[in-house]
């Protein structure tokens, strides 16, 4: 099959279009012939060795963790799947090998949910990362329709879905964004504010009272939280593990088919929106990776059937 890979540490230029064994289907598996991946900040993260401390690298690497598509063989005892069922998981491993950036994926079936005929192969794939992180993050918070959120980066791929799953909630929502974001955020219940210097200032006149809950999903924030979390307030972040010495709590988020079913089924209901900024080719993943980088206004996908 024709895959992405890397065969050593470095930045997105390492990618090569490669020929790879399709994987093999083991027990409780199901292998995925691949329509989207979506690139997440994690995938250039991998490769540039910043997170080889906690994950083993078996190169060369196909990244990606994001997919959606078709199964094409289930492997023994995967009764809840059937070749031809439209499926999308997020599919982190273990070890850091066989990714999504290809034209077939092999993944644990307890990671993968079917895809409702209402939601397209893009939203799917957009969806599962982000959508389970910022799911995982509001329930780590407790947040109730009592509380007021701040989100840091909250036009952001996790941001914007867990901005419109708190106003579920009944929450009231703060969300830090550039300008050109504040109309996309207004949209869907969130008062935005900008960041940058005097953000604290910003928020306390959004909310004079502080804050009861706070998710910083862009790091670097640490000071601006605490400055305007009432007293008792909770604060989690994805991206600064420091926020575990002040009280806070440093979330990471579990592959979980059954959670991310939830989230597709809020997605066709109209409940849920996934913004998708642009789609590259499979072989033009590097440039997907680096637009990632770069700062895109929704999700990054790569389109592997071409």
């Amino acid at each position: 099959m024709r895959a992405m890979t890397y065969s050593n540490y470095g930045t997105p230029e390492t990618l090569q279009l490669s020929d790879v064994p399709t994987p093999r289907v083991g027990p409780g598996a199901v292998l995925i012939r691949v329509e989207r991946a979506a690139v997440n900040p994690v995938d250039w993260k991998l490769m540039s060795g910043g997170l080889d401390g906690m994950l083993d690298a078996v190169f060369p690497v196909v990244p990606g963790w994001d997919v959606s598509g078709v199964v094409e063989q289930v492997g023994p005892d995967v009764p809840e799947f059937a070749p031809g069922d439209r499926v999308a998981s997020y599919g982190r491993k273990d070890v850091v090998s066989g990714g999504t950036y290809a034209e077939y994926v092999a993944l644990p079936a307890t990671s993968v949910a079917r895809v409702p005929r209402g939601v397209s192969y893009d939203d799917a794939a957009g969806l599962p990362l982000a959508g389970l992180t910022a799911q995982r993050s509001l329930e780590t918070l407790e947040l109730t329709s009592d509380d007021t959120l701040l989100i840091h980066a909250a036009s952001g791929g996790v941001g914007f879905l867990a901005a419109q799953l708190a106003a579920e909630i009944g929450a009231t929502v703060i969300g830090t964004a550039s300008e050109r974001n504040h109309e996309k955020l207004r949209e869907i219940g969130v008062v935005p504010v900008a960041y940058g210097e005097g953000l604290a200032d910003r928020v306390r006149e959004a909310a004079p009272e502080g804050v009861t809950a706070v998710a910083d999903f862009v790091g670097g924030v640490l000071p601006e939280t605490l400055a305007v979390l009432a007293e008792g307030g909770r604060h989690v972040s994805i991206a600064d593990p420091s926020v575990e010495q002040d009280g806070g709590h440093w979330v990471w988020v579990r592959p979980d088919g059954a959670r991310l079913q939830e989230l597709l089924q809020k997605v066709e209901a109209g409940a849920l929106r996934v913004d998708i900024d642009r789609t590259f080719a499979l072989a033009e993943s590097a440039a997907a990776l680096e637009a990632n980088q770069a700062g895109a206004n929704g999700k990054i996908l790569i389109d592997a059937t071409r």
